[in-house]
């Protein structure tokens, strides 16, 4: 356990957002070399922002431009119901870093009129452009940022800004070919923008004499700064590959710095930069920009590294088909880690775990880095408590117990397994590669890692290692997931839509699944009572063998490139949303007046000088949401 300060984690809540703050202890036990290079590597992660921005849509720096210099300087009424209906709009931009929310991906409806915006705007010198209003205030324009529906052009239906006047298929095409036959293919797209200008189709590549260039050459300024404070040699040389990367934009020498960057496992200071996660693109090429900095947990990393250790036990004994096993296991790296700064698309929305490369072909050869951010799980569980949402959706009392006993274990462990274990695991056929599941990549992908953990959870292996001490672990866990995916996560969609984003399409996919396959032994009971309706865990172990099952033939599909079946499956168990449940649980998730969704603001890093001299690092955590995106704004808008 963290040994944390006392301190207020929740900071504010509005709309459907919750802001949390998260410590870093381990940061005050560093040396001065150390504190540097966590100051330079959290001033890189800043510099990016503008990227993303500009990645999630086109017009979104200039919206957010016109936002912040209203808010500074408008000197109207600033109680008026349209000014507080316009700050919400402001602040639930400012968290998404965008029009359209993080999680959804609808854009967001003003509360306000455009005749009072216009009013607003000029009032602080301002006449907004037409094109501005029209993003802002039609609401059939640019109305999804991501958008996965079956049947229609994926492309030109998103509003996102990573292809320019091209099709799906022209995309596809564009892309097919260039993978084929190749042994370590490159991840083609990860770092550009396609776009199609006078019939003819390029990639406008994202790099220092490119595409976001003012802002990548801040952020390798940082990195020289921080290269100098580097844990050891091979993270310099980490480091260097880098900025040659941001430099020349070439793929193959990305390839080469997450080679060595996985390879590089003694440093107590990590930290990921770069174009990363494919999530934002529906076709999943594109990577969106972010960065983490985190501190090495030497006391709560040893679970990891147990899971580690052991990694070539669980690839021989999943219950999957020897075919897709790897053979060897080489070059996991298992770390429990306190996040010392989050940037771009981990900013202020966070994922709690992070495995990467996120090439195949090196996880295969050289292994992954996986992490559990265990500040992040810390502070998430603080806020979380006297919530009444367990209260309110878990049926049996034995199921509330089990939760507050175990739920912050059960949380961190399936987030090892299937940062660890999960992502790593399994190989694909020669000749298949991510491409053949196009836009279902990244919901299998996110389903096989969470059955590895479903599945090994309850493996009495576990308790021979000394990760959990009973079988109730497992047992709160499986409770909680069925819980979350049938029932809690609903409570972050719109009522009468689908479920959109990946990882909601995986575990409604998931817990829709066992519960139908189970239901003719009645592994999960539905129970309607009072009008409410609650899903049960009944038979633990049956449900056990049912995520084996479905691991084994999600992993086939990914071996395999088996499009069909992993359209099938999702579209079948993972999109649909039944309207009068959907409806029940809202209004029941409405009366506890609980955010469903959560962010963090970063802690503030300043320098302490004597005599012109660097004499420490100070730490310190803020307490206001709209100051630090405005202070991100002043000092990090670059592009």
């Amino acid at each position: 356990m963290l040994k944390c300060i006392k301190m207020e984690y929740t900071v504010e809540q509005f709309d459907d957002i919750k802001i949390l703050r998260y410590e870093v202890p381990a940061f005050t036990q560093l040396d001065l070399q150390q504190k540097l290079f966590v100051y330079y590597l959290s001033c890189a992660a800043l510099a990016g922002r503008d990227i993303l921005w500009d990645q999630n849509n086109r017009y979104n720096l200039r919206i957010r431009k016109l936002l912040e210099k209203i808010i500074k300087s408008y000197k109207g009424d600033i109680t008026s119901t349209d000014f507080e209906a316009f700050l919400l709009y402001a602040k639930k931009v400012f968290f998404a870093n965008g029009i359209h929310h993080h999680y959804s991906m609808d854009k967001f409806v003003p509360h306000f009129s455009k005749d009072y915006f216009i009013s607003i705007a000029n009032s602080v010198g301002i006449t907004p452009e037409e094109d501005l209003l029209k993003v802002i205030f039609d609401t059939n324009y640019m109305s999804k940022r991501v958008v996965l529906d079956a049947g229609v052009d994926l492309i030109e239906s998103s509003a996102n800004n990573y292809y320019f006047g091209v099709t799906q298929k022209e995309v596809e095409d564009f892309y097919s070919d260039k993978t084929k036959g190749v042994v370590h293919p490159e991840m083609w797209g990860l770092n550009s923008t396609l776009i199609k200008r006078n019939g003819a189709i390029a990639e406008d590549v994202w790099k220092v004499d490119g595409k976001y260039g003012a802002a990548i050459k801040e952020i390798i300024d940082y990195l020289e700064k921080a290269k100098e404070y580097a844990c050891n040699e091979t993270q310099k040389t980490v480091i260097e590959l880098l900025i040659k990367f941001y430099v020349t934009g070439d793929l193959k020498t990305f390839d080469e710095y997450s080679i060595k960057w996985v390879g590089e496992t003694e440093a107590q200071i990590d930290f990921i930069n770069g174009f990363i996660e494919v999530y934002g693109d529906p076709l999943a090429y594109k990577g969106s920009w972010e960065s983490v900095v985190q501190i090495v947990d030497k006391e709560a990393g040893k679970r990891t590294s147990i899971f580690a250790d052991n990694a070539l036990w669980f690839e021989r004994n999943a219950p999957i088909d020897d075919r897709f096993k790897k053979d060897e296991i080489s070059g996991i790296v298992a770390r429990v880690m306190q996040v010392a700064m989050l940037g771009g698309d981990c900013y202020p929305a966070t994922p709690i775990g992070i495995n990467l490369p996120n090439s195949e072909w090196i996880r295969e050869e050289y292994g992954s880095k996986s992490v559990t951010l265990d500040n992040i799980t810390y502070s998430y569980e603080q806020a979380s408590q006297n919530s009444g949402v367990l209260d309110e959706f878990a049926y049996t009392e034995e199921e509330k117990t089990l939760a507050r006993r175990y739920g912050y274990t059960s949380g961190n462990v399936h987030t090892d397994l299937h940062e660890c274990l999960g992502h790593g695991s399994g190989k694909m056929l020669a000749g298949v590669t991510t491409e053949s599941l196009k836009s279902y990549y990244s919901t299998i992908e996110e389903a096989r890692a969470d059955l590895f953990a479903l599945y090994y959870i309850m493996d009495k292996k576990l308790q021979e290692l000394g990760i959990v001490e009973n079988d109730d672990v497992a047992k709160c866990e499986y409770n909680s997931y069925i819980r979350g995916g049938l029932l809690t996560q609903l409570t972050r969609i719109k009522l009468g839509c689908n479920v959109e984003e990946s990882h909601m399409r995986n575990r409604q996919m998931i817990a829709s699944w066992v519960y139908e396959k189970g239901r003719a032994e009645n592994v999960i009971e539905k129970i309607f009572e009072n009008g409410k309706t609650y899903f049960v865990v009944r038979d633990y172990q049956r449900l056990r063998e049912l995520f084996g099952n479905l691991l084994s033939e999600v992993q086939r599909i990914k071996s395999e490139g088996d499009y069909q079946a992993a359209k099938d499956l999702i579209e079948n168990y993972g999109v649909k949303v039944d309207y009068s449940l959907h409806q029940e649980v809202l209004q029941r998730y409405d009366k506890l007046n609980v955010a469903p969704y959560s962010g963090f603001l970063n802690p503030n890093y300043e320098l302490i000088m004597k005599d012109d001299k660097i004499e420490d690092v100070k730490i310190s955590y803020p307490s206001s949401f709209l100051e630090q995106m405005l202070a991100y704004g002043d000092n990090y808008g670059l592009l």
